[in-house]
Formats: structure tokens, C-alpha cells, sequence
């Protein structure tokens, strides 16, 4: 099972959104998935119940930061997979991408874990 269905399975058996991105890279950043669970449980339905960014992507953030992080800014990495998130979701802010005040859903959960961690390899694979 590749990295982006093995997250899927998480989500789906006892895992936010931010956990099962971070579960999925916890053997590359050394961690455990309790730990794993433990880093990602305050950003599940999109940091403070929909109202903010939507926790795959904040758990892609964790994970990039863990990963790359040599003590410079990451600004303008982070902003690119903001940025190519919201390319693949049409948003980067839960309550947007569930449409709750729209009726209108722009990505499923299972999607924006896919396309966090999508986004994430794709700057991943350049450093």
C-alpha cells in the first residue's frame, strides 16, 4: 500500500486528518505513531472544528518542517505547498473544502490527505 492509501486507512481507523499524514512518515522522522497521534491531535477538522487549515495539510507542515528544518526560514516552502494544495482542493481552509456554507464540497478528507501528501513529495523529492 503506497504512502497516500496507507494515510486513507489511518483516517479511517482512529486518525485525524493531521495524524494519518504525520503516521505515514513517522519511520522517517524517527517517531512512533502514538507519537504520531500525539503531534497531529489538536489539528484534527481543521485546527478549531473547521474553522481554520485543514489538518492534512497542517500534518504536511509538521512533516516538512521535521524533515528539512536546518535552523533557516521556511517561508516560501511552506507557502509552496499551501499553495499546491489549494491548487489540487480549490482551498486550504476546512469549512471551504467541506462546503458547509456553500452545500458545495471542493475535496473529500480522504482527497486532502492524498493531495497533502502529494504536495508535500513533490517538494520532498527536490531536497
Amino acid at each position: 500500500m503506497d504512502k497516500k492509501e496507507q494515510a486513507v486507512y489511518y483516517k479511517h481507523n482512529g486518525y485525524n486528518c493531521c495524524q494519518a499524514v504525520i503516521a505515514v512518515y513517522a519511520d522517517e522522522l524517527g517517531i512512533d505513531l502514538e507519537e504520531a497521534k500525539r503531534l497531529g491531535v489538536a489539528f484534527g477538522s481543521g485546527m478549531g472544528c473547521m474553522q481554520a487549515t485543514c489538518g492534512a495539510l497542517v500534518g504536511a507542515g509538521i512533516v516538512l518542517g521535521k524533515k528539512t528544518y536546518t535552523g533557516a526560514k521556511m517561508h516560501a516552502t511552506a507557502r509552496r505547498l499551501m499553495m499546491d494544495f489549494t491548487d489540487k482542493c480549490g482551498a486550504s481552509v476546512c469549512i471551504d473544502l467541506k462546503g458547509v456554507l456553500t452545500g458545495r464540497m471542493l475535496c473529500s478528507c480522504d482527497d486532502c490527505i492524498r493531495n497533502a501528501i502529494d504536495s508535500l513529495d513533490n517538494i520532498l523529492l527536490e531536497k
